[in-house]
């Protein structure tokens, strides 16, 4: 996807979610600024959720300090085309597209285990990659050296904390890096705080800058419950109300 196509494109995540529709254009908006930058989003030329996205290091807005590197933000095969071999052939794109502008290696952040919007760990093992740093309260930065004199990228020491500063109610971070995010938060999230009488703090992040100072390694969205992260997820009312402990 280009500058050039991307009005005539689907970005995959949310084409059928009418809801997002919002989200939608303003995650295009976001790719439109990012492929000044080098941004790359890959798919398959099918309605479907099949693409990587990734980026420079020094223009990723995920909080991870390094060099020379290209850094994954989001890799999703999902539905009737998990399977058949399109994770390995997007992640093969990105690595040669990595060697071919010369950098030592790929990153990605994820996880302990499999997590809501995060890509599969044991999928990154077993492609060869490593976890080369850690923050609270599971996050995992995985990487795939081309060459043993590469140097270790690390997590941003902010990103480091595993909590939020905002200790009363609910506290969300987001960006528009997902179609998904602007509905959710703006709209289902406020209404369930609201619902409730519970405080809400909702934290936009619009540049790099402010990416950079998330509390966690973590930009497309976050929940967190009197300081403490509960949750990637914003949906459904049953969730929250379990990992809110409501």
């Amino acid at each position: 996807m280009t500058d050039e196509n991307i009005e005539d494109q689907h970005i995959c995540c949310a084409f059928s979610d009418k809801k997002c529709v919002d989200g939608y254009q303003k995650k295009k908006e976001w790719l439109k600024t990012e492929f000044k930058n080098g941004y790359t989003f890959r798919k398959l030329n099918e309605r479907g959720k099949v693409f990587i996205e990734y980026v420079p290091i020094q223009h990723a807005w995920l909080p991870i300090a390094g060099k020379n590197l290209m850094v994954i933000n989001c890799f999703w095969v999902s539905g009737k085309f998990k399977g058949k071999g399109w994770g390995k052939k997007l992640l093969q794109a990105c690595i040669d597209d990595a060697k071919a502008a010369g950098m030592d290696g790929v990153v990605a952040i994820s996880s302990d285990k499999k997590r809501p919007f995060m890509s599969d760990p044991k999928f990154f093992r077993l492609q060869g990659f490593e976890v080369v740093d850690e923050a609270p309260p599971f996050f995992k930065l995985y990487a795939k050296r081309f060459h043993k004199k590469a140097e270790y990228p690390r997590i941003m020491d902010g990103a480091r904390q595993g909590q939020s500063p905002f200790t009363d109610g609910i506290t969300v971070y987001y960006s528009n890096t997902c179609p998904f995010t602007e509905y959710w938060v703006n709209q289902h999230l406020a209404q369930y705080a609201a619902e409730r009488n519970i405080p809400l703090h909702i934290q936009h992040i619009r540049s790099q800058a402010e990416a950079h100072q998330m509390p966690i390694p973590w930009i497309i969205n976050s929940v967190f419950y009197q300081g403490k992260l509960v949750t990637l997820e914003v949906k459904p009312d049953r969730h929250l109300d379990k990992v809110i402990d409501l």
